[in-house]
Parts: structure tokens; sequence; C-alpha cells
């Protein structure tokens, strides 16, 4: 009788998901201020960088509001590219190194074929994000796309409440989607060098190993983002790259080596 297969095992260092508690999201958040503190200048650089999208954003909201969740699901795919940058920064402070503003632009140069995977995985869930936000207009709105006024009265009528619904269920499973294909894929690409599939992969693991935390972790996200949307999201130019640097920092404490 034959032995049964053994697979051989693994060669080399194997990846590691670190175990975390609800009080890691807040010391990430204390360890990008600090980040933050250190290197003003580049933050606000970024910062500005952050705040223009916002103002895209905004007129887009006024003029064709229509596309709003389309260019939101554009911004959340431009939005981690720029902090790819501030990664690099957080990444040469913690190794005793100093940051500079030129090197922090050009740090995906040398990891050019796993950001376009990355990229194109991300865009075609924007497309898809945007196809669908349109259809539950057009069901919904069936006599043309609604004014900017037209928009806002939807959202805040109750009578418009299946509307309201399907709205949030589309941008939540997108936005998840896209939390979870990236919460911590950049940053590891950034520093490890891998391919865009085994980033995404560990990132998907990272989110339903700690499923609670990192939840706690998108809505203190999602949170700083909205209030410093207000007013004329002038705190954005302040909470993305704290944002940014803080999100380094929850790479580095959340994915390791055996």
């Amino acid at each position: 009788m034959a032995s049964p297969y053994v697979p051989p095992a693994p060669e080399g260092p194997q990846l590691l998901i670190r175990p975390l508690g609800f009080a890691d999201p807040f010391r990430w958040l204390a360890r990008g201020w600090q980040d933050l503190l250190k290197h003003p200048g580049i933050a606000l650089f970024y910062g500005l960088c952050f705040w223009g999208m916002a103002q895209v954003l905004t007129l887009v909201f006024k003029h064709k509001p229509e596309y709003t969740l389309s260019l939101v699901s554009g911004c959340l795919l431009v939005g981690p590219f720029l902090a790819m940058g501030l990664y690099e920064v957080s990444r040469k402070r913690e190794r005793g190194e100093m940051p500079d503003l030129a090197t922090s632009l050009m740090c995906w140069d040398q990891h050019i074929r796993s950001m376009a995977m990355l990229v194109l995985a991300l865009l075609v869930l924007e497309l898809l994000w945007g196809r669908v936000s349109l259809v539950v207009f057009a069901v919904f709105f069936n006599t043309g796309m609604p004014s900017t006024t037209g928009v806002i009265e939807a959202v805040f009528n109750p009578n418009n409440i299946e509307f309201i619904v399907a709205y949030l269920v589309v941008g939540g499973v997108f936005a998840s989607l896209v939390y979870g294909l990236s919460v911590v894929s950049i940053p590891m690409i950034l520093d490890l060098d891998t391919d865009a599939i085994t980033a995404v992969l560990t990132s998907i693991r990272v989110v339903f190993s700690h499923l609670g935390v990192m939840l706690l972790w998108g809505f203190l996200l999602s949170v700083l983002v909205l209030a410093a949307l207000w007013p004329w999201a002038l705190g954005i130019i302040l909470v993305g790259p704290w944002l940014g640097h803080a999100s380094w920092h929850a790479y580095r404490a959340t994915v390791g080596w055996e």
C-alpha cells in the first residue's frame, strides 16, 4: 500500500500575520502623527495634493453629481499611490535614514511591474463601481439624471429610502473591496518588492484574520477623512499625510516574517 503524499516543507522565510488588538489602530495613528511632525514640509506637499483631489470631487458633485461615486473610486485609486511616497518617508525614518521629497516621489519606479498589476485590478473595480452607480441612478431617476440639488434632496428625503439603501450598499461593497485589496498591499510592495498577487492575497488574509480590528481601522480612516472634508476640505491637508504615515505602521505591525 502506497504511503500518503507529504508535501515538502516551504523554503525560505514564511510570511507571518501578527496578532492584533483593538488598541493597535490608535497606536498606528500616534506613530503616524510622530512621522508627520518630524517632516512637516513633505507632509504639506502631499496634503496639498489630497486637497486638490477633494476640490475636483467637489466640482464634479456640483455639475455632474451622477459621476460623483465614479470619481470617489478614482480618488480611492489615486490616493494610495500618492500615499506610497508617505510610506517611503516612514520607512526611511524607521531605518534611521533621512527622507526627502524627491526620493518619496520616485519610490515607485523600482516596483513598476507589481504596481501596474495592482493598478489594473483596482481600475477594474473602479470601472465596475462607476457603472453600477450609474445604473442605480438610472433605475431611481428614470426621467433623467438629477441636478446636484436633486441628489441632495433625494438623499435626505425619507420617501427615497430604497434609493438611499441601494446607493449605500453599492458604495459599501465596492469600497470594502478596494479597502481589502489595498490595506497592506501597497506598503508591502514598497517594502518587500513582492508581486501584486502575493501582496493582494496577503492584504485579504490580514482583513479576514483580524476582521474586527481591520473594520475598526477602516472606520477610523473613513471618519477622519469625512471630518477633514469640512469646511472646504482644508482638513485633508493635515489628515491625508497623517493617515498615510499611519497606514505604513499598520502594515509593519500586521505583516512580518517567521
